[in-house]
């Protein structure tokens, strides 16, 4: 069985037991976070769509990290003679699904 959530403004297709890096969210590592926001649930029967969710389906997850991904790096020239570096690491959640039910 799968699932199609919406969190942080995006959308991730999840299965039991996999691994996910979802926008950050709070939680302390270990905690159980539920996401109701289920757009899609499909598998063995015909799929269920939701308009725009699905009513009663819900994902639950544990969180297994807080970190930061790989620094992006932003490099600007001009023509006058200067330069400018700046670099940014977008937080994120990384979560492990425990359960899918609808």
């Amino acid at each position: 069985m799968y699932a199609v959530i919406r969190t942080g403004g995006k959308q991730y297709r999840v299965a039991e037991g996999d691994v996910v890096r979802i926008e950050k969210i709070s939680g302390d590592i270990g905690a159980e976070v539920s996401f109701t926001e289920v757009l899609l649930l499909g598998g063995s029967e015909s799929p269920k769509v939701g308009q725009p969710t699905v009513v009663g389906a819900k994902v639950v997850g544990k969180v297994l990290a807080q970190d930061k991904h790989r620094r992006v790096l932003h490099f600007r020239k001009e023509k006058e003679g200067w330069t400018r570096r700046r670099g940014h690491r977008q937080s994120y959640t990384e979560v492990k699904v425990t359960s899918i039910s609808g």
